[in-house]
């Protein structure tokens, strides 16, 4: 009997679940569309280009809001089955409140390490051919920047001429192995600039140790100086940036390749916060169950439902922005990185255990 009573829940709660991501897909797919359309209205591409954009883009968003997901969807199982008198027939045979909650907790937790290991890296991979796909037809090729296994590039468009700078992995404030290319309107070559290192100080780069070539009558003209300086509009924070981004890198991926995005320049700090963050994603799902259920278990009365909805939905508008502005403080070095990730999963923890000691077993 245990056993059937566990497949009705487990079954029923996946669906409730499953009907909630497929009503916020839905959701973003018709608020994002619009978004997209608007992008490639004066573009000649195919007409369903905005659809696949649209629908490839969604899923990486439903991860990133999964704990309020999971916590809307728990709520509302828990709500139905007392309202239909499914959870007085589960008391009958054997099962609590508290047994309940743990066994829609437990299958949360595991849910979050399946999303984790086996769905995020398909949505990561529909975000890098999101943002590939979207660059392609950017208007902004004028000022471009990347950054991938062979370094840093960077375009960028001067008053008369065009600049192309590379460069490898940053120490400190510094560029390493910095070459810059300034070319004409007519893509003749002005000028190529070799430097070993780059000191960036706000737009202004110091160039050390650099070797000018120019050609002059079809001959390299060859300069030296100890420093040289130009300006840009990378300054060091909008560079650095792109070694603390991993939004389209999943879980498996960053461990996997942990050391390669070290030597490649990526943020040591940021990079462990990252996985962190993706990692404290099944304890969220674990713990934002157990509050929905224990609030739902406390509504003795259908009136009471409508009240206990809008608790819920404050309390995960809180602990949404308790857990950004505890990132927030991790990234300005006020905290350490590491806990400003888990410092959240500790104060959820800290409350839903609270509940659980007074959970109403009636």
């Amino acid at each position: 009997m245990n056993k059937i009573i566990f497949n009705y829940l487990l079954k029923n709660f996946l669906k409730t679940f499953l009907v909630f991501v497929l009503v916020f897909y839905c959701f973003g797919v018709i608020l994002n569309l619009f978004e997209e359309i608007e992008f490639f209205k004066n573009i000649d591409v195919n007409i369903f280009t905005p659809f696949i954009l649209t629908s490839v883009f969604i899923p990486s968003m439903i991860i990133k809001i999964l704990p309020f997901i999971i916590f809307l969807s728990s709520m509302w199982f828990m709500i139905k089955i007392r309202n239909n008198k499914d959870l007085l027939t589960l008391k009958v045979f054997g099962y609590s409140n508290f047994k309940i909650l743990m066994t829609l907790a437990i299958t949360s937790f595991f849910l979050g390490f399946l999303i984790l290991f086996f769905i995020n890296p398909i949505t990561s991979s529909m975000s890098r051919y999101y943002e590939k796909t979207k660059s392609n037809f950017s208007k902004d090729i004028d000022h471009l920047v990347t950054f991938n296994r062979n370094g840093l590039w960077i375009k960028e468009k001067l008053k008369s001429k065009q600049r192309i700078i590379s460069a490898s992995k940053p120490e400190g404030l510094k560029l390493i192995d910095v070459k810059i290319f300034h070319i004409d309107k007519n893509s003749n070559l002005i000028e190529i600039i070799n430097s070993k290192k780059a000191n960036i100080k706000n737009n202004l780069w110091v160039l050390e140790n650099v070797v000018i070539f120019k050609p002059v009558d079809g001959i390299l003209k060859k300069e030296e100086f100890l420093n040289y300086e130009i300006t840009s509009i990378y300054n060091y924070e909008k560079i650095n940036n792109l070694f603390k981004n991993f939004d389209t890198m999943s879980f498996v991926d960053l461990a996997v390749n942990y050391s390669k995005l070290l030597d490649s320049g990526y943020s040591e700090p940021f990079l462990n916060q990252s996985l962190h963050s993706m990692l404290s994603m099944p304890f969220f799902l674990f713990l934002m169950t157990g509050l929905a259920s224990i609030l739902s278990m406390n509504t003795l009365k259908r009136s009471d439902n409508l009240k206990y909805i809008i608790i819920g939905l404050l309390i995960t508008v809180i602990i949404f922005y308790f857990k950004d502005l505890s990132l927030a403080l991790g990234q300005t070095n006020r905290i350490p990185l590491i806990l400003s990730v888990w410092a959240p999963v500790i104060a959820l923890s800290f409350f839903t255990l609270i509940g659980v000691l007074q959970i109403n077993e009636k």
